[in-house]
């Protein structure tokens, strides 16, 4: 029987996981190196989709400080996100804080007790100013080895609309596909009717696709927020996406109509 592998992948998700990173990481505070090390693991708790980078303890150049037992957390979401706090664990370990120049980061590295990372220490991601992966500034997560985004022109037909209300209507759209998310339909902004949106004050990160800002539209007295956004500053995988708008699926009706060519 032929094995999914997208099930097969999420078929793991109650174990700790871990990958070899194959690149320099570094952790800096205030401008400086806290952990620098092309030794690095990444490492998935029990019920977490986003990794933690795990450094040997001889790679922190920080004290770890105020050891605190750790027990799986019995309540908890079914499936744990970058909003979840670092110090909501899925395995047994210990916690610590990080004394460095003066300051102490509160619970922000986590020992498992797995063997298998034994001389290893978690770091919280954001307990750092900054991350880098090799020279390159990483945004909002690790990048995960096995997650990759593709930007591929089509030429299917996009309309979207809110009631009667034609928001967009495209044969240009770029077709974003990402790893375990559902495909996503980016329009030119010629296609788009701009005089319905309105800027948000909402802003996202992706850590493939850098800053999203948000758009609100405006159709007669109704006000539907955050409908839309926008990259227009993308990381370089997503730089065929550059100023293009894209619209939640949920919140007005996107209609997707193969071209025949």
């Amino acid at each position: 029987m032929a094995v999914s592998m997208d099930e097969l992948t999420m078929s793991h998700l109650d174990a700790l996981r871990s990958a070899v990173s194959r690149r320099r990481v570094r952790a800096l505070l205030a401008g400086q190196p806290v952990a620098d090390s092309d030794d690095v693991l990444q490492v998935w708790e029990p019920y977490r989709v986003v990794g933690s980078y795990a450094f040997a303890t001889a790679d922190v150049n920080a004290a770890l400080v105020s050891p605190t037992p750790v027990v799986p957390a019995m309540r908890r979401p079914p499936v744990l996100t970058p909003v979840h706090q670092f110090s909501l664990h899925t395995c047994a370990g210990t916690s610590w804080d990080i004394e460095v120049t003066g300051r102490v980061l509160p619970a922000a590295a986590f020992t498992p007790d797995d063997p298998d990372l034994a001389g290893r220490v978690i770091l919280d991601w954001t307990a750092f100013d900054e991350w880098r992966e090799e020279d390159q500034v990483v945004l909002s997560h690790p990048h995960n080895p096995f997650q990759r985004i593709d930007c591929l022109v089509t030429s299917r037909h996009v309309v979207v609309r809110i009631g009667d209300v034609v928001l967009a209507d495209s044969h240009r759209p770029t077709l974003l596909l990402e790893t375990h998310l559902p495909p996503r339909h980016y329009l030119p902004r010629e296609d788009v009717r701009m005089d319905r949106l309105t800027p948000s004050e909402t802003r996202t990160t992706c850590a493939y696709k850098g800053h999203a800002t948000y758009w609100s539209a405006v159709v007669g007295e109704r006000v539907v927020p955050d409908v839309a956004w926008t990259y227009r500053q993308p990381l370089l995988d997503g730089q065929p996406i550059r100023d293009m708008i894209c619209f939640y699926d949920d919140r007005v009706d996107v209609t997707v109509t193969p071209t025949t060519r």
